[in-house]
Order: C-alpha cells, then structure tokens, then sequence
C-alpha cells in the first residue's frame, strides 16, 4: 500500500512538471532565443524582453553579433528569431540568408558620430563620403581642429561590408553596398566596441545607428544642418532612416508568432516609443518614403 502511494505521488509530479507551462498549452517554448544586431538589441529588445517575461512567463535570451549573425543564425535555425537593421541579401547568399521572414518593428536612422569635445556640431552628405573614403583626412579641411581624422568602422570580417551599419551607410550615401571605405581606420566587429572608441578618442569619426548612439556618450552630428532627432526621422526630414527588423525561419508559428504579434502590440509599441525609438505608428509615414526596400514578399507587415 506504502510503495503504491510513493508511485502514484512520483506520477503525479512528474504529469504536474510536464504540465507546467507557465499559462501556455503543454509543448510550447518557455524560452525563445534572439540573436542580432546591438542597435535593435539597444533600441528596443532588452526592454521588451523583459516586458514580455513579466507579461508571460517566457524568457527570452538575447545574444548580440551584429545584423548579419542574426540572419543567418535564424535561417540556419540556430535561432528562434534575429534583429537585423539590414534586409536579407539572399541573391548574394543563397545558401546563409535564404528562408527568413522579416517584421518591422521600428525605425532607426543611419548617423555620424564623433567625440564629445570635438567642437564640429555637423558635415554634409558630400563630406561624410569624403571622410569615410579618405578624401578627407583632417578635421580643419571640414572646419574643426587641426587634427586627423580617427576612421573607426564595424566591420563583419575583412572580406564582407555587409554588417548592419556598413550595409547602409553604403547603400545611402553611394548607392553601392560594395564601395570600399578607406583603409585606415580601426576595425571592430562589434557596435559596442565602436562606440567606445569613439566616446575615448577625441577626434574619432564613425557611422552608427541612431538608436544606439543616443544611449553613448557621444556627439552625434547633424547631417546638411538637420539633426538626427526622433522628430526629424518621424517626419523624414533626417534623410537616413532604415526599418529595424526581426527576422524569424519562415513564417512564425506558436510561442514564436505570439511573441511577434505582442510586438506589434499597441503596448509593446509604447515601450520602444519610451526608448526614443521611433515605433511603427509614429512612423507610418515613412514606409512610403524609404527607397531601398528589397524583397518586400518576404517582409511579413510590408
């Protein structure tokens, strides 16, 4: 009688155990994994990570690597889901980046930073593009100090420019996601080391992504005399704005798809707004704006 009470109690909480989901139905994800770039992870994900966990009892573990690991962790299915500030290149990488879906979440902008002490408040077009392909070398050639010009750039390997940030700084400023950018500089493969860079060395120059750089202590410059607020990219008057995206392994499903549609949610929204990131209704002006949309079959809110 004693030995049929002990299996009947060691039955019981192993049923209770596979039961336990937290409030979801049995065999759904109480944890989903994220990886991708800083300035999504920056911009928006910490912050409804968290939001999300509090609301639903699913953890969800963000891994940072840039744009391009996002991608292509995701379509490998090393990931449930990416941040990319970047589309899918998969006529140039079939067998990486083919398979995924995008969502827009929000919008970011392409900006030019410097050091805070740097007394230069903003460049145009022109000289940023003479600046990131060496032509311009110092800054008294743009009005500043006598002083050259620290290039700092994320990279993704020598060989690629295809990170986030470089993907479109390229493809605004040149129209050519291949242009070379000068080779003196100091590479890094992580926005987070970039900034730092830039926050310790006085006379440093980088691009970066807005959503990023607003939380560094850095100066960002304004662009052919407008500057790279949430208002300007609202209205698109700062001419540099791009989607931030999330990319799932074909179209989502269970855990993956509520945690998308939550996303998208008026609440959710509120949080990235909250951020100084622009949401997607504060935004909605701008899809019709943005010119270097590709693929747009597989963006899932396009």
């Amino acid at each position: 009688m004693r030995r049929n009470i002990l299996v009947a109690l060691v039955i019981g909480i192993i049923v209770w155990g596979l039961s336990d989901t937290r409030g979801f139905s049995q065999g759904e994800k109480t944890k989903l994994v994220w990886k991708g770039c800083g300035i999504s992870r920056k911009a928006f994900m910490v912050e409804c990570a968290q939001a999300y966990e509090k609301k639903t009892g699913v953890h969800i573990e963000l891994i940072g690597g840039g744009a391009t690991l996002g991608i292509r962790a995701t379509c490998a299915g090393d990931a449930d889901m990416g941040g990319t500030s970047r589309p899918c290149l998969s006529d140039l990488f079939p067998e990486q980046e083919s398979g995924g879906y995008l969502t827009i979440v929000a919008w970011d902008a392409i900006c030019f930073i410097t050091h805070p002490a740097n007394p230069v408040d903003g460049i145009t077009t022109k000289q940023a593009r003479d600046i990131l392909t060496g032509k311009i070398t110092n800054w008294k050639q743009i009005g500043g100090p006598d002083r050259r010009i620290v290039l700092i750039y994320r990279i993704q390997t020598e060989k690629e420019k295809f990170s986030g940030v470089g993907y479109m700084t390229r493809e605004f400023l040149f129209g050519d996601p291949s242009v070379d950018f000068a080779e003196k500089a100091l590479y890094f493969r992580d926005t987070g080391l970039v900034e730092r860079n830039v926050e310790n060395i006085e006379s440093s120059f980088a691009a970066d992504g807005v959503s990023s750089a607003r939380k560094r202590r850095v100066k960002i410059l304004a662009l052919d005399g407008i500057a790279c607020t949430k208002e300007n990219i609202i209205t698109g008057n700062y001419p540099f704005f791009r989607p931030l995206y999330l990319i799932t392994r074909g179209k989502p499903t269970g855990e993956l798809k509520k945690f998308l549609d939550w996303i998208l949610s008026d609440e959710a929204q509120a949080i990235i707004s909250a951020q100084g990131t622009v949401n997607l209704k504060e935004g909605e002006g701008l899809k019709e704006k943005f010119k270097l949309w590709e693929h747009t079959d597989l963006i899932l809110n396009y």
